[in-house]
């Protein structure tokens, strides 16, 4: 599904050159489970934004889906990215005029989704989350987990096939961290491939396979097995 083969990303600060990512390569079968762990600075959410379509390595190969993002321009990489890639971030992003239910719309409207094909699937993506009697409240309106729960809903909304979750409890209390972490997992179970970055070690440690960075490389890539052992990916 993902095909990532020597990639290579560099920013430059004042008169430094700073290596974001360095040499990474790594492959994710569809409905894998895994986290992205590291400290800061080590490269995970460059590698995130670059999985995501939202930034460009340098050089190397990115194949998503059996297709080459390296040689797409911006708009077909905007296209992919919508059919493909869901995105849940730390600090949600939704649009604080909008209801939950329209916030959840948002990305059936930018594709042109007829209003009588979006209700049944905006109705059915609230009842999932538990946000049935929450749609017509504005995000002011919700705790941080119900949040969360609408920025889900809204990175579903596509089917996409892929979910990129950025520190999708960094903002929120045990409880809740644990009620979002649970759907999440959830949405893996039905197939959904999902790669969460997170500082959180009871989160990271509860996917199936966890990659560690550090200084822009993939430092360790390990599988959990059903008795719970850990042994190199690949």
């Amino acid at each position: 599904m993902i095909n990532i083969k020597g990639v290579n990303k560099t920013f430059v600060l004042g008169d430094s050159v700073v290596h974001a990512l360095n040499d990474v390569s790594l492959d994710i079968e569809q409905g894998e489970y895994l986290s992205v762990m590291g400290p800061s600075g080590s490269g995970k959410s460059t590698l995130l934004n670059m999985l995501g379509l939202l930034d460009r390595p340098d050089n190397g190969q990115y194949l998503l889906n059996g297709i080459d993002t390296f040689s797409l321009d911006e708009n077909e990489r905007a296209r992919v990215r919508r059919q493909e890639i869901g995105f849940v971030f730390q600090s949600y992003h939704l649009i604080n005029r909008l209801t939950a239910w329209e916030n959840v719309e948002m990305p059936m409207m930018l594709s042109g989704v007829a209003p009588r094909e979006r209700k049944p699937k905006v109705e059915n993506i609230l009842e999932k989350l538990g946000l049935a009697r929450r749609g017509h409240h504005l995000p002011n309106q919700l705790s941080g987990g119900e949040r969360q729960r609408v920025a889900i809903g809204r990175s579903i909304i596509m089917e996409p096939s892929i979910l990129l979750a950025d520190e999708p409890t960094g903002n929120l209390d045990s409880k809740s961290g644990m009620e979002v972490t649970e759907i999440l997992e959830g949405l893996n179970r039905d197939g959904l491939t999902l790669l969460v970055v997170t500082h959180d070690n009871v989160m990271g440690d509860r996917a199936q396979r966890h990659v560690r960075m550090r200084d822009g490389a993939i430092e360790s890539d390990h599988r959990h097995d059903e008795t719970g052992r850990e042994h190199a990916a690949g």
